[in-house]
């Protein structure tokens, strides 16, 4: 692709717009150079298409927590757009263990230092975590 044809087809959606990607195309020399890219119309399509899914997700997951089907640590963790290894992970915790905090019985009753640990990782306050949904 040649450095005038990289598509600048912005997308009006989470401030697409005022974001540039990287992408590489050919320049007057002949050789690769990179040029700042919007996007293109079919990627801003999938791009916006994804974005409506995780947002509709979250808000069905915000919907279990404040029916008390969940705990708030599934909604932080989908927001911040990890899933349960990862979080496992950061919290130095096995995985079932992590999935047990998911219940809001066991949410209710972890210790200050874990409630710390996961506020923390989401990057809250401990009574952003343990309020939300109330």
């Amino acid at each position: 692709m040649d450095i005038n044809e990289v598509p600048q087809d912005s997308l009006e959606y989470k401030d697409r717009d005022k974001l540039k990607k990287l992408v590489y195309a050919v320049g007057k020399d002949g050789k690769y150079t990179g040029v700042g890219s919007v996007g293109w119309d079919a990627e801003n399509a999938a791009t916006k298409q994804a974005w409506d899914a995780i947002e509709e997700e979250l808000a069905e997951t915000e919907r279990k927590v404040r029916n008390g089907e969940l705990s708030p640590i599934v909604y932080f963790m989908q927001k911040k757009l990890m899933d349960l290894p990862l979080l496992a992970s950061y919290a130095g915790k096995w995985q079932w263990q992590v999935k047990r905090h998911f219940k809001p019985d066991v949410f209710r009753k972890l210790s200050d230092d874990m409630l710390q640990k996961y506020a923390d990782i989401f990057g809250i306050t401990i009574q952003e975590l343990i309020n939300f949904g109330k």
